[in-house]
Parts: C-alpha cells; sequence; structure tokens
C-alpha cells in the first residue's frame, strides 16, 4: 500500500491553487473598509493593498523555503515544530485551533449571511439583525455538516466555488475600470470624496462621522484591512510533497500566485471604483459593491453576478471549516492537548476526527456570538468596553508575530545561504513587525482587551501542554 503523496502537480496547476486558495471573500468585504479607513481617498486605498500584498509575498516566498526543506511538513505547526520545536509548535496549533481559524470562520458565516440579504432585501438588509445571526448560524451548521458527514461532497463544492470566485472579481475589474474610463467616474473618484456628504448621511443614521487622518495613519489603518483579504497563503505551503520538482516550483508558484492575487484586487478595487462613486460606497454599506454590480451590468445580471460573490463567501467558509474541524485534532496526534485520545480518534464512518470536529464548530459558535455582541450591538458593545474588539482582524495580525521566531531560527541555521538564509527572513521579519504597527495604529484601542483575552487563551493551553501517549485500538 502507498503511503506517500505522488508527485502530481505542475508549476502551473501549483500558481492556479494558490489563487484558488487566497482568493475568496476578503476583498468583497474589505473594499469597502479599506476605503472607509482612508476617508474615501482611493489613492490611499491602492498603496495599502500593494503594500499588503508585498508583505505576503515575501512572507510566502520565505515559508516556501522552508516547504522545499521540509518536504515532508505540512502547515505552519509543521514549520514551527521543525524550525524552533514542538512545545512551539503546539502554542501555534493552540492559537490556530482556538482563535484563529474560528474567528475567521465566523466572519466568513456572517460575511455569507450578510450579502444573501442584500440580495433578498436591498437596502432594508440589516447586518446586525437576528435574521443575519440566525442565517449565518445556519451557514455555520451547514458547512460543518457538509465536512464532517460527506467529505467529498464538500471537496467538490469547494473545486466549483473556486472557479466562481474568480468571475465577479475579473468582469468588474475589467467592465467596472472601462464604465468608470467611459463616464468620468474613476476619474471623479480619484480626485476624492466630499466626506461632508457622507457625514451627513451617517449622523442621520445615527453613525460616527469619518474623520480626516494623515497619510501614514490612513494607509497603515487600511494596510491591516488588507491582511483579511490576502489571508490563506500559508496554507498554500502544504501542498509542497505533491509539486513536481518542488525546490524550484513551490517557491514561483508562490511568488506568481500571489502576484496574480495583488492584481486582481487591485484591479477589482479600482472596477469598484468605475462602477458607484465613493460616497454611495461609503454611505451604502453592504449594498454599495451591489450598486456597483446592478450599474454596470444591469439589476437582473448585476444581481446573478453578485450571487456568485456569496458563493464564493459560501466556499471560503467551506475551506475554513476543513481546518477548524482538525483543529483539536492535529495537536492531539501529537499528543498534547486536552483529552489526545479523544480528540485523535477517527470516525470509523465518515473517516472525520468527529470529536474535534464538534469543539471546532462550537468554538466558531462562541466567537459569532462574541462577534455580535462586541461590533454589531453598539448598547452591548459600550458595556464590554475594553474587551470589545474586532475579531476579524486582530487574531490574523496575531499570526505574523508567531512568525517571527520561526524566520529568525532560520536565520540562525546553515542550511540555507546567502540572500536564502538572510535576506529573505529579514524582510519577512519586517513585513510582520509592519503588521504589527499597522494593528497599533488601527485598533490602539482596542488591544489591551484583545490580549487579555489572548493571554488566558493561551495560559489555558499551556495547561494541556504535557506530551501524552497516545494508545489507539487496533
Amino acid at each position: 500500500m502507498a503511503t506517500e503523496l505522488k508527485k502530481k502537480y505542475g508549476l502551473l496547476t501549483a500558481i492556479c491553487m494558490v489563487v484558488g486558495i487566497v482568493v475568496g471573500s476578503g476583498v468583497f468585504f474589505k473594499a469597502e473598509a479599506i476605503l472607509q479607513k482612508t476617508g474615501g481617498n482611493l489613492k490611499y486605498g491602492i498603496i495599502a493593498w500593494v503594500i499588503g500584498g508585498v508583505i505576503m509575498i515575501i512572507c510566502a516566498y520565505t515559508f516556501s523555503l522552508l516547504a522545499t526543506k521540509y518536504e515532508k511538513v505540512n502547515g505552519v505547526v509543521d514549520y514551527a515544530e521543525a524550525a524552533v520545536g514542538d512545545k512551539y509548535a503546539y502554542l501555534v496549533g493552540w492559537f490556530l485551533t482556538t482563535i484563529y481559524y474560528p474567528t475567521l470562520t465566523m466572519a466568513l458565516a456572517w460575511l455569507s449571511a450578510r450579502y444573501t440579504l442584500v440580495v433578498f432585501q436591498g437596502d432594508n438588509a440589516d447586518p446586525t439583525s437576528g435574521l443575519c445571526f440566525a442565517l449565518a448560524c445556519f451557514y455555520l451548521i451547514g458547512s460543518y455538516a457538509m465536512n464532517a458527514l460527506s467529505p467529498i461532497l464538500a471537496g467538490k463544492f469547494q473545486v466549483s466555488a473556486t472557479a466562481i470566485k474568480l468571475v465577479p472579481l475579473v468582469l468588474m475589474a475589467v467592465v467596472g475600470t472601462i464604465f468608470g474610463l467611459k463616464n468620468g467616474m474613476l476619474i471623479e473618484n480619484f480626485a476624492g470624496t466630499n466626506l461632508d456628504i457622507v457625514n451627513e448621511a451617517f449622523a442621520a443614521a445615527g453613525k460616527a462621522p469619518i474623520v480626516e487622518a494623515s497619510a501614514f495613519s490612513s494607509i497603515f489603518s487600511a494596510v491591516c484591512a488588507t491582511v483579511f483579504a490576502y489571508e490563506g497563503w500559508i496554507i498554500a505551503t502544504s501542498i509542497n510533497a505533491e509539486i513536481k520538482d518542488a525546490k524550484k516550483n513551490l517557491p514561483k508558484a508562490l511568488v506568481i500566485g500571489s502576484m496574480i492575487i495583488v492584481g486582481i484586487y487591485i484591479l477589482y478595487y479600482i472596477g469598484l471604483a468605475g462602477a458607484v462613486d465613493n460616497a454611495t460606497m461609503l454611505i451604502s454599506g453592504q449594498t454599495g459593491a451591489k450598486k456597483a454590480f446592478a450599474n454596470v451590468f444591469g439589476n437582473v445580471m448585476g444581481t446573478g453576478i453578485f450571487v456568485f460573490v456569496i458563493i464564493s463567501c459560501l466556499g471560503t467558509l467551506n475551506g475554513l471549516m476543513l481546518g477548524c474541524t482538525r483543529g483539536l485534532y492535529s495537536i492531539a496526534t501529537r499528543g498534547r492537548g486536552p483529552s489526545p485520545k479523544v480528540f485523535a480518534d477517527i470516525d470509523k464512518n465518515t473517516n472525520m476526527p468527529a470529536n474535534s470536529s464538534i469543539v471546532g464548530l462550537l468554538l466558531c459558535a462562541a466567537w459569532l456570538f462574541y462577534f455580535y455582541i462586541s461590533c454589531l450591538n453598539g448598547p452591548t458593545a459600550e458595556k464590554l468596553g475594553m474587551f470589545a474588539f474586532d475579531p476579524t482582524e486582530l487574531p490574523i495580525i496575531t499570526i505574523y508575530p508567531f512568525y517571527i521566531p520561526i524566520f529568525f531560527k532560520m536565520m540562525a541555521t546553515k542550511e540555507f545561504g546567502g540572500i536564502k538564509r538572510f535576506v529573505a527572513p529579514l524582510l519577512s521579519v519586517a513585513g510582520s513587525v509592519l503588521m504589527v504597527v499597522a494593528s497599533v495604529i488601527a485598533h490602539g484601542k482596542e488591544i489591551p482587551g484583545y490580549l487579555i483575552i489572548f493571554v488566558i487563551v493561551m495560559l489555558i493551553g499551556v495547561a494541556f501542554m504535557k506530551k501524552k501517549e497516545i494508545v489507539t485500538e487496533k
């Protein structure tokens, strides 16, 4: 019986896989947020997309070097183990299991629900409503059921969603840009945004006004938002054992794929600006993107294409749920964490880690509930005070400090030489530090509360760090 994965993917396939893994819902969700963080300044938004993309490309290249050295290694937890040690790898895995994957997954469930309501309710769609919350829970449970009970169906859905998710991005990037150049809206949006009009609408709706900030503050606050859209590149390194001539092709695939992603995102952002003016995009909130598609393609076709956005979000949700269901399992197989024997168990009927899957779903639900009371419900958020933080950005940025010891350890070894040993890891460290700086600028007041919760969760993990022997039934 074969025990090793075959080398079956060429360079082109590997590039497509990188693009398919990363491209998802974030660009639809964060385009509006980036515009708001930059005070409607389109040029600052583009710069933020570029900076976030460059950091992704540099870090992806550095990890690809590790992937070619450790061809049997699969994912960031294993890179941490190979570079720093098994205890550090456990802490990384505990963070991914309890905070990182669940917060990303619940955000995708909510985003899918939000855009679904936009299709059916238009301007009346309320992302803070109980209906949106209920629909998000439904999507979470549906994704869990698909992954836990029918992995083959989940895999087929993932392949279909990967192809579909590129349709609205490419169409808006090309047609929206042409549309905007013809009617002059693109030039007008590049010239600036009248914040007085936006803030008048915000005041009428009871929203806080947008205050113009310095270029530095605006750009780096927006960079913080781009990480949600760019996240996922680290997962692409897990295919290294299946790539032909991986030592050459994986670095190429990650760099070329990352550059394609950056290009698609920026062109989509520009196309969006050609389809609807900045003020409308800011005021309309979640319906702004749908209005953009309707302006360019007409109401019927525009709505049809926007449905592809929902499918894209659900496809990303499906992929993230895959990580959630295997979180405790990946820790338990190393003999660490709570009850390793229980969570390392594989269900004989579904060939899935059933116990780990259930806990993964519950963690997603818990973070979804927290997201609603801390970010979407004003009165409750006020009561939470310093503990009301944005779980769609801070947990993602936290992964970058976890990378830094891996990069330093890489420089301390002699397994790589010259640029590969020093320049790439140093640039990656600089990019990771830049992400931390961006988070301080964007979420300064929220960070203390987040760090307290982060430390508590990690201390719970430390209590289960001791390695145990796993005795499995034959």
